[in-house]
């Protein structure tokens, strides 16, 4: 049910609106976000949200069943506001969104929240965006609490793992670069898939705090999951932390870790339970 003063309740009740739709998007990293659909910037509650960028929302769609909310938001790449190296680097991702209406017009009528969420999809073009936003019925989608699997569900130097991530972190520099997807560091001597799966932090150059999944790493070749946002560059500084597979062969050999093993590969599988043998 959405709540609004009775002075707002009266003036949308009216044949003549002043109204306007204000987003709060507050990033993981702490930093906030204000967009509107006037043609004027709008401050209200401490945060002045911009007209500069514009958007363009889809319909809002609420039900009384428990399925997740439909809402997307079509919007320009703005250099001051929104890059897209942001939008790639995954600075955007897991924002929190509030969606409220105003009347820009006497904005001591206070507000109604239209809809509350995360930012999840976004898709980028040459000039513009597309962001999903998930209301607040997703949680109930997901997976909560511990399954059985054979594979470990703890992630690599979490207090359920333990492993000390100092002993399994390199630093080092690119001494050749391919794209902004592969490069060489020919200072790296670990064993082949030593770093598959693991995760890179650059610590200078363009892609400077920016981290990524790194996929292969094959004769001091290393293949990243996804492009940086920007151009990697040969001499650019990073630090790399050891891949986890999750199995426990990897746990003993890797890790000597094997006392902290989350997985539980010794239950029989879907196969040994429709084979009738148990």
């Amino acid at each position: 049910m959405k709540t609004a003063s009775t002075a707002l309740k009266a003036h949308l009740a009216g044949s003549t609106l002043t109204t306007c739709t204000l987003w709060k998007v507050t990033r993981t990293d702490g930093h906030i976000f204000g967009f509107t659909d006037h043609d004027q910037n709008v401050t209200y509650g401490g945060t002045t949200y911009l007209a500069a960028t514009g958007h363009n929302p889809s319909s809002i769609k609420t039900t009384a069943t428990l399925s997740v909310d439909n809402l997307e938001v079509q919007s320009m790449l703005d250099s001051s506001t929104i890059t897209e190296d942001d939008l790639r680097g995954g600075l955007w991702d897991y924002a929190q969104v509030l969606i409220q209406i105003v009347n820009y017009n006497d904005l001591t009528m206070g507000s109604m929240i239209l809809r509350q969420g995360w930012l999840g999809n976004i898709k980028t073009g040459r000039h513009n965006f597309v962001a999903e936003l998930r209301g607040m019925m997703q949680p109930l989608q997901q997976q909560i609490g511990r399954v059985y699997a054979p594979a470990c569900d703890a992630n690599l130097g979490d207090a359920r793992c333990g492993v000390n991530l100092a002993n399994f972190t390199v630093t080092g520099n690119a001494t050749a670069v391919v794209n902004a997807r592969q490069f060489t560091d020919s200072a790296r001597i670990e064993a082949n898939g030593y770093f598959d799966g693991g995760l890179i932090t650059w610590t200078s150059g363009p892609n400077a705090n920016y981290s990524m999944e790194v996929k292969t790493f094959v004769a001091s070749v290393v293949t990243l999951q996804q492009m940086m946002p920007s151009n990697i560059v040969i001499g650019d500084a990073y630090s790399m932390i050891a891949g986890c597979n999750k199995l426990r062969a990897t746990c003993v050999a890797k890790f000597a870790n094997v006392a902290n093993f989350r997985g539980f590969p010794d239950l029989p599988g879907v196969d040994a339970m429709i084979s009738g043998k148990l």
